[in-house]
């Protein structure tokens, strides 16, 4: 008796070891990925390509993510399989060699075609793994998974400046090999997925206090969900693709400064990502995701009309408070569709990724014809998109 009472903690707890395992091959995956934005101006002068066409470069990416993701989870929700996490690295690898010795257009695109593929495996089978060893604390469980991600995000422009700058598009190789270590470990995550995972998920899906929400506020909470997403990821492409250009443009700085530039708003998203799940679960996640979006709205507007030595400390307050709201609106989710999680972590980062391509190839548009400046002024007013988290259901109170 003493023996079953010692283990069910154990079972049901926090598995912190599994966690910050996925988390760091978040990093790895997430810094790999950030390396094909990060070498964007060394395409641009090395073929000659317009900023259209390198938004067609970042579509191609995030829509192959996009779409893939959802049918993924949807997937693994119906027929897990643990040992999908380490297979999806090779897509990745395979991505980046493609890249490495890309000089002409259409093998960029069949690169980043093979990056998002990477990404459609790892995004939704990770988030799940994350969901299994959270035990009572899904939302710092979703924010370590997170943070992991977009401290990856944030050193891709770094190892950009420091190895890409110098020694070109040929040095992705190099970065390739992360790959292999992200597959062994994560290997051994499949293992645990397997013998351990697929029960604690089970047995939360059996202890998940009923929301008793109607099918039709479920429906219209999901959709608003996905619409904030839509504002949060349109403005996070305008800085992922295009922030380098602007401050090259705008300030007359160099490729290297500009890339600093990059890495300190990624680095603040991190910092604001580890916030977002635990303070949703102690305070409610709609309070989280109101302040987190709605509250960035004023840094927004003033960043386009900022001097440089301005721009640096605005563009880390809009980091911190815009990256708080996904680990809350992810777990948020996951909550009123109980029992989909595969499914609901595949969409929410799917739609994600959808969006910022879209969004890339649209805003490379508007700087085409209207000037790179243009795309800040523009993309200041989506945050306005997140007053619809007003009409999210407070579900705090009954949990």
């Amino acid at each position: 008796m003493s023996t079953a009472a010692e283990a069910k903690p154990r079972q049901t707890g926090t598995v912190f070891r599994v966690i910050l395992a996925i988390s760091f091959c978040h990093l790895l995956n997430d810094m790999m990925q950030s390396l094909l934005p990060a070498i964007y101006p060394n395409l641009k002068a090395d073929l000659g390509l317009t900023f259209g066409q390198i938004g067609l470069v970042t579509l191609s990416y995030q829509v192959t993510a996009s779409i893939l993701q959802p049918l993924v989870g949807l997937y693994a929700d119906r027929r897990p399989t643990p040992l999908a996490l380490p297979g999806g690295t090779l897509f990745t690898l395979a991505g980046l060699t493609v890249l490495s010795a890309a000089h002409v257009y259409p093998m960029v695109v069949a690169g980043a075609c093979l990056m998002g593929m990477g990404s459609s495996v790892f995004h939704p089978e990770a988030s799940r793994v994350a969901r299994m060893a959270a035990g009572g604390q899904p939302g710092l469980s979703q924010s370590l998974f997170q943070v992991g991600g977009n401290t990856g995000s944030a050193l891709g422009p770094l190892a950009a400046a420091l190895v890409v700058v110098r020694w070109g598009q040929s040095s992705l190789a190099f970065f390739a090999l992360l790959a292999l270590l992200s597959c062994a470990i994560l290997w051994n995550v499949g293992v645990w997925y397997k013998h351990h995972g697929l029960a604690r998920l089970a047995a939360a899906k059996s202890n998940h206090v009923d929301l008793a929400l109607p099918r039709r506020e479920v429906i219209r909470a999901i959709s608003i969900l996905l619409t904030l997403i839509f504002s949060k990821y349109i403005y996070l492409a305008s800085f992922t693709s295009y922030f380098t250009f602007y401050l090259m443009h705008k300030f007359g700085i160099s490729v290297g400064n500009a890339q600093l530039h990059l890495f300190a708003f990624l680095a603040a998203v991190a910092v604001g990502t580890i916030a977002g799940g635990p303070l949703g679960d102690r305070f409610g996640r709609k309070r989280v995701i109101w302040l987190s979006i709605a509250g960035v709205l004023p840094f927004t507007l003033v960043l386009p009309y900022a001097s440089l030595f301005w721009t640096g400390p605005l563009t880390v307050v809009i980091g911190l408070l815009l990256a708080s709201a996904f680990p809350a609106i992810v777990v948020f989710a996951q909550e009123l569709v109980p029992g989909k999680v595969g499914m609901i972590s595949g969409l929410f980062y799917g739609f994600s990724f959808g969006v910022a391509g879209v969004g890339a190839g649209v805003l490379g548009y508007v700087a085409d014809v209207a000037g790179i400046e243009m795309v800040y002024k523009i993309c200041a007013f989506m945050p306005v998109i997140g007053m619809l988290a007003a009409f999210l259901p407070d579900t705090h109170a009954k949990r």
